[in-house]
């Protein structure tokens, strides 16, 4: 019951954050035009040429009606149209109960700014996935199954989830409360959108909330846009993270704001000897523009399950108030894998417990078949442009110990404001070895001064180059 009370209050904080926000603010790439015979214009990666609402095919918007055989009715019949221009399926305003549902390729799923989909909180709608291999049903505690996305993919091409804020609410606290007590029948909770081995995925300008687990999950996928979405969790609930780009290429995260229980964005390529033996890295990550509000997490985390590698991270123009540390990398011996080829510049930080984080001793594994000697390699992460307020620790450092050190580190013109109860030393590194410039409170003397500003590419990555179409739908 003081769960539930404390998940109300924020609920009514939550509200006020949300209007907040929707009401200041103008997010690049979310520009939508609405005319006066109901017409709205988004950008997207294709447009479509054949377009139907949900209540065509019986759903009812009461909140209480399910509507997943309308969806997946929906969806059935506007599939035969990919190969004629393909399909979009309107969403009017309305609330919309519905279970899991299987997107189809060529496809757009598109909320009205008043719609709400409603997640499901029976369990009975939300049909056994298999386990993921790169985890091996342990990331789920599901070696027999595990519940997929409430929006869900898989082997598609060219799929859009967008609107003009529609939402998405998850319905979380049951789950929570259910996860809690131990009496979940399917072992685990569901995200709220799921992606797997597909290309060309777009998600924008949605509003996801109170996601039973996590709310964006791309995994083995390619050429990912996640733009303008909003993501609000309770800060108090765990593993409700933001967006978790997983074992992917060529993505881009821009312009999303994120209140949640743990990592706003978490980077992921599996775990342990599961992650290892899949072998696919997460590569080829654009994140930027992005606000964090995470007490207890990070605002980006690489790891700590990196097993099949993450490289090749480009991140700038982030700004985390009150969250528990910035960039942080996490891995441990057993993992594999490795974490290189890291970028980040110009953030803005307030309130933060870590500015500089890293740690190789993280403590969970997936099961006893790990290797030990398995031993990641954290090398080439490199950091500039930082400004950060009333900060309690601005580094702790910690490679994987016994002579094997994280390498290649750089942190070039950082200014951080000590919290006034901050902690002695300033400054904590082990196995670490970098340089740094112009960087205060003065780092520790592992990362000796040299006079130079840390690299961040130049060159765009192909995602970047894309261009997106003006597209339009009519309710």
């Amino acid at each position: 019951m003081e769960f539930c009370s404390k998940y109300r209050k924020y609920q009514v904080l939550q509200i006020i954050i949300s209007t907040v926000f929707i009401l200041g603010s103008s997010l690049a790439g979310s520009t939508l035009a609405e005319h006066h015979q109901n017409t709205v214009e988004y950008k997207a990666i294709n447009c479509r040429k054949h377009s139907a609402v949900l209540t065509d095919f019986g759903a009812v918007g009461d909140g209480k009606t399910s509507n997943t055989k309308a969806f997946e009715e929906a969806i059935k019949t506007l599939s035969k149209y990919a190969p004629d221009g393909g399909a979009q399926l309107i969403v009017p305003a309305g609330k919309w109960l519905t279970g899991s549902f299987n997107l189809t390729s060529h496809f757009t799923l598109f909320l009205h700014k008043d719609a709400v989909l409603l997640a499901s909180q029976d369990e009975d709608e939300w049909p056994l996935l298999t386990p993921l291999p790169s985890y091996g049903g342990v990331r789920e505690n599901a070696v027999f199954g595990r519940p997929g996305g409430l929006i869900f993919a898989s082997n598609v091409t060219d799929v859009i989830i967008t609107g003009n804020n529609g939402t998405v609410d998850g319905q979380g606290a049951v789950w929570w409360e259910r996860f809690n007590e131990k009496k979940l029948k399917k072992v685990e909770r569901p995200y709220l959108i799921e992606i797997m081995y597909s290309d060309q995925v777009q998600i924008s300008n949605i509003t996801l909330i109170n996601s039973p687990q996590w709310h964006v999950h791309p995994i083995y996928s390619s050429n990912l846009w996640i733009q303008g979405v909003t993501i609000l969790a309770p800060v108090d609930v765990p593993n409700t993270d933001g967006i978790n780009p997983d074992s992917c290429t060529n993505v881009i995260i821009e312009d999303c704001y994120i209140v949640s229980g743990d990592d706003c964005i978490a980077v992921k390529s599996g775990l342990d000897q599961y992650g290892i033996k899949v072998g696919m890295p997460m590569k080829q990550l654009v994140i930027r523009r992005i606000t964090c509000i995470s007490p207890k997490s990070a605002a980006i985390a690489l790891g700590s399950e990196m097993s099949g590698g993450i490289e090749d991270v480009r991140v700038e123009d982030i700004t985390a108030i009150n969250t528990e540390s910035a960039v942080r990398v996490k891995t441990a011996v057993g993992r594999g894998g490795y974490v290189k080829d890291i970028f980040v510049r110009r953030m803005t930080l307030k309130t933060m417990k870590y500015v500089f984080w890293m740690i190789g001793s993280y403590s969970s594994h997936a099961d006893e078949g790990y290797d030990p000697k398995a031993l990641p390699v954290i090398t080439n992460i490199n950091f500039r442009d930082i400004v950060a307020d009333n900060v309690t620790i601005p580094g702790k450092l910690e490679g994987l110990g016994k002579g094997n050190p994280f390498t290649g580190i750089c942190i070039s013109n950082v200014t951080m404001t000590l919290a006034e109860e901050h902690k002695e030393p300033e400054w904590n590194c082990t196995d670490v070895s970098g340089v740094s410039s112009n960087v205060a409170p003065m780092p520790c003397a592992a990362l000796p001064k040299k006079s130079m500003d840390c690299p961040f590419p130049e060159d765009k990555l192909p995602i970047e180059k894309v261009r997106l179409q003006t597209c339009s739908v009519t309710s």
